[in-house]
């Protein structure tokens, strides 16, 4: 079964420190948590209090605190929505994880039940899939049923290319997100499940 800690270790190296870039949607974000999304994540009273302390926001990275915070909220925010601790392979739970920390949830479970249906051998290995972005018992047997069947690399592939495909067309809607072009792509890779 997957790590939770594992996943979180790897998106935590794309995710930044603190932040408040007027371009960005989210506006002010601490390792990827935006305020204007989330005020009411606790982590926000710590890192107001440490603002006007020497050394902000370096400072932060000092507050293991703040490091618990993160992780907590990414694990009931992010990975247990979408069954994290029952997804059998660790490739596939990290790039769930990472791409529903950048994306959300709902749209990262889109991409893997498209993919599941793109690759069921129309339909011989499992039933197509509603596509809803809710992570269910179906979406869970349908991955258990392609691992039994099939190479995990496969399916990364057509979710990095999804998730490529956003990135490129919410880039053609608003040219000024270009100048994150290249974070946003170190995301999409292929790693061996």
């Amino acid at each position: 079964m997957a790590a939770f800690e594992a996943s979180f270790k790897k998106t935590l190296g794309h995710e930044g420190g603190y932040v408040n870039d007027p371009d960005d949607a989210g506006g002010e974000t601490y390792k990827g948590i935006s305020r204007k999304y989330n005020p009411g994540w606790v982590g926000w009273g710590k890192l107001d209090a440490l603002k006007n302390g020497a050394g902000f926001p370096g400072s932060l990275e000092q507050d293991t605190g703040l490091r618990t915070d993160v992780g907590a909220f990414y694990k009931q925010h992010y990975w247990d929505k979408f069954w994290g601790d029952d997804l059998p392979n660790q490739g596939i739970s990290d790039e769930l994880f990472d791409t529903a920390v950048n994306l959300g949830t709902e749209r990262a479970v889109t991409f893997l039940q498209r993919a599941l249906n793109f690759l069921n051998r129309n339909g011989t290995l499992y039933s197509d899939l509603v596509v809803d972005g809710v992570f269910g018992r179906k979406t869970l047997e349908a991955l258990q049923a392609y691992l039994r069947n099939d190479n995990p690399e496969y399916l990364l592939k057509i979710v990095n290319i999804l998730q490529g495909m956003h990135y490129l067309d919410y880039m053609t809607k608003s040219p000024t997100q270009e100048k994150y072009a290249r974070g946003w792509l170190s995301r999409v890779e292929i790693e061996k499940a």
